[in-house]
This record gives C-alpha cells, structure tokens and sequence, in this order.
C-alpha cells in the first residue's frame, strides 16, 4: 500500500513538470510567431511618411488645390462652351444622344465658328447609329471623330474639344 501513495506522489510531480515545460513551449513559440508577424508586416504593410513629412505633403496639396480653385474661378479666355446638342441616332432612331461640349481655341474664340462646328456635330451624329459608340472603345472613336471634324471645320484654330456630359437615352 505504502508503494501505491509513493507512485501517485511521484505522478504528480511528473504531471506537473510536464505542465510547467509545455506552458514554457507554449510561451516561447507563442514569441516566435508573434515576433516573425510583426517583421513580415513591416515587410509587406505600406511604408508611412512621419509626421512632419505628412504635415508638409499637406500643406502643398492645399497650395495647389487653392491655385486649382482660382484656375477654376476665372474662366480660360480661349475656351468656348457650346450648347447642349440633343439628336436622334441613326439607328435605333428611337435612341437619343445628348452631348455637351466645349471648343479650345488657339487664340480668341470665334462665335460664327462656334455656330457652324456644332451644326456639324449634331449632322455627324445623326448619322452614328448605337453600335458605332457601345463601349469604351466606341466612346473614344467618336471622341477622334469629333476631334478631327472640328479641326477640319475650324481650319486649325480649335486645338482641342472637351466632352463636359454625354447621355444615351
């Protein structure tokens, strides 16, 4: 009997030997993984300006927003806005096009000309038909187009259009 109490306290002692050196493997690979996680996130996670830089990147983007704002403020001496233009297309003719767009001159906009460059353009896009201008590609086909009848028309005095709003129906 007396060698049956002996091996139990011998058991408990051994258990808890076991415990104590699973929890310090435990607790050490528990440092291991955290620390490697915290050197990978340095590797991978985006490198972050300091302060000082932020504060400096900052004050440059508001310079140049309030300069974007008083470009805006006053408007180009060589750029003309033409009236909305509102056409059938050719096929489905049931399908509206309304564009709104604007010339840029190479000098002093020209009324007259203005006038007659978008006859031009709602003649031309009455007769564009919906599969000419589906998509992204379209779009920028009809951009050239238009880009080029202008220059054409104007003779070289318009360098360039800008398309403000472009509505299907």
């Amino acid at each position: 009997m007396a060698d049956t109490e002996e091996d139990d306290d011998g058991g408990k002692g051994k258990s808890k030997k076991t415990m104590i050196v699973t929890l310090a493997v435990v607790a050490v690979l528990s440092l291991v993984a955290g620390g490697g996680g915290w050197m990978l996130g340095g590797i991978l996670a985006p490198q972050v300006a300091e302060p000082e830089e932020t504060a400096e990147a900052a004050s440059h983007e508001e310079d140049a927003k309030k300069e974007g704002e008083d470009e805006e403020a006053k408007p180009r001496e060589n750029l003309l806005q033409l009236e909305p233009i509102t056409t059938n297309l050719s096929y489905p003719s049931e399908n509206w096009i309304r564009v709104e767009l604007s010339l840029v001159f190479e000098g002093d906009p020209d009324i007259e000309m203005a006038d007659v460059i978008q006859q031009d353009i709602m003649a031309y896009l009455r007769t564009v038909s919906l599969q000419q201008i589906e998509g992204p590609r379209g779009f920028q086909y009809l951009r050239q187009d238009l880009g080029e009848r202008v220059r054409l028309r104007s003779k070289g005095r318009v360098s360039d259009i800008l398309m403000r709003t472009f509505v299907i129906e």
